[in-house]
């Protein structure tokens, strides 16, 4: 894989270290498929490697070559503190989790703007720069990167053709995401929609009740009227909210190639 590194900013003047790992490879006839990548300071080479080993045989695999595209910030820690306001809706800070320090968390509720991000300034740049097949794109995203990934779906399901949400925080937002949740629910879109919930079966027991709240969305979604709408849920044995990620990565890619 070619691998190539840019900043980009967004309107609000956010600014953005984006890492895209191109196929040595010639594109499939239709174009690349790709892989859009949250916290990618943490996943990206794990993705990356997932997808050259797997593409090298796609008539085993059913995973073509594909680019690659990890969105995360100048800096080196895994997670930055910037995470918070870009994978967040509004939400009462009184009703946030207590920081495990009993420090004031940092500033949250810009999902909307970074799903504007998103898709009117990174996705055109790729599609300028790549040959990709623009009805193959997926949204990855882990932990309150796949609470994001639920609410770019209910917000925008148009906007990718694979949501992958690992471990979402959905207790972060429980009541803002049920209330897009119900606008996507009550809508007719009849666009072909691939959702992939997974969790660690470690996390049963985590007092945010995270995988009681990823069931009950799967089972909302899944007895919705909308033949383009396809639901998994998948719990990796033996696994928590952070060793689930290479398996739950390397799922993803063979997921997002149905």
């Amino acid at each position: 894989m070619y691998i190539e590194e840019r900043l980009i900013s967004s309107e609000d003047g956010r600014t953005y270290r984006i890492r895209i790992a191109r196929p040595t490879q010639s594109p499939p006839p239709a174009g690349y498929p790709v892989f859009y990548l949250l916290d990618a300071n943490a996943v990206f080479g794990t993705a990356v490697e997932a997808v050259s080993v797997q593409s090298r045989r796609a008539d085993k695999t059913g995973v073509v070559p594909s680019i690659v595209v990890g969105i995360s910030y100048p800096s080196e820690e895994l997670f930055p503190s910037e995470r918070h306001y870009d994978f967040t809706l509004d939400s009462d800070p009184l009703k946030l989790p207590a920081h495990p320090e009993g420090k004031t968390w940092p500033t949250q509720g810009g999902a909307r703007r970074f799903l504007a991000f998103l898709e009117h300034r990174l996705k055109p740049e790729i599609a300028r720069g790549y040959p990709i097949n623009p009805a193959k794109q997926t949204l990855f995203g882990h932990s309150l990167g796949g609470l994001f990934t639920l609410y770019a779906l209910f917000a925008s399901p148009g906007a990718f053709r694979t949501y992958v949400a690992g471990s979402p925080s959905i207790h972060w937002n429980k009541d803002s995401l049920l209330a897009e949740e119900a606008i996507f629910s009550a809508g007719d879109d009849t666009a072909e929609i691939h959702l992939l919930v997974a969790v660690g079966s470690l996390e049963d027991n985590h007092k945010s009740r995270m995988v009681d709240h990823a069931k009950e969305l799967v089972a909302r979604l899944s007895v919705l009227d909308r033949d383009g709408l396809h639901v998994e849920y998948r719990s990796f044995e033996d696994d928590n909210h952070v060793s689930l990620l290479p398996g739950l990565i390397s799922r993803a890619i063979r997921f997002a190639a149905n």
